[in-house]
């Protein structure tokens, strides 16, 4: 079943933002323990909880035997319908050591940037999905961008101009013409 374990991944699939809520199991000298919530990007629940339950091991003395989930929840968009910019802080580990880093993405959903960081992580450092700990993240506005590939999207009049196109074919049609061949070549600057 080598599908099923492709989409275990830590990063593999389609992310999603769920809400974990855990606490140290009560216990009689305990009978209230303080909740800890954290946001957490996976692309299933069960990941979410594992990935929680590494990190309260790391910050407090707790484990999965020893404390309880109360609740995992997915976090949704409320408005994927427009592009936003949004900010991201990172702790990464790499050959050398541990860096903190902010990036700029645009994206229609939080969790799509967080699918381009992965990606751009992986592209620009060669780091895997499970040495990155994204610290915070916000929705950044225009005027307070301060990567250039992010502002120069973030402009009024920005145009994205076509100078060289090929008309495409509709279904069950030629690209360019109704003939397999032709003896001239495709004008594809219409300036």
């Amino acid at each position: 079943r080598l599908t099923n374990l492709s989409k275990m991944t830590v990063a593999g699939g389609k992310l999603r933002r769920y809400q974990v809520v855990g606490r140290k199991a009560a216990t009689e000298e305990h009978p209230n323990p303080e909740a800890y919530r954290m946001i957490i990007f996976a692309p299933n629940p069960v990941i979410a909880k594992s990935k929680f339950w590494y990190y309260m091991h790391q910050f407090r003395k707790m484990k999965k035997t020893t404390g309880e989930i109360l609740d995992c929840v997915e976090l949704l968009e409320k408005n994927p319908g427009s592009v936003k910019n949004y900010g991201i802080w990172l702790r990464y580990s790499s050959r050398s050591g541990t860096h903190n880093m902010y990036r700029e993405f645009r994206d229609v959903r939080l969790t799509g940037a967080v699918s381009q960081l992965y990606d751009e992580m992986a592209g620009r450092h060669r780091t895997r999905p499970r040495s990155i700990q994204i610290i915070r993240t916000e929705e950044v506005p225009a005027d307070k961008l301060k990567r250039p590939n992010g502002m120069q999207f973030a402009k009024d009049n920005v145009k994205f101009p076509l100078p060289h196109r090929v008309h495409s074919g509709k279904r069950y049609q030629k690209a360019l013409s109704s003939k397999t061949f032709s003896t001239v070549r495709p004008t594809t600057f219409f300036g």
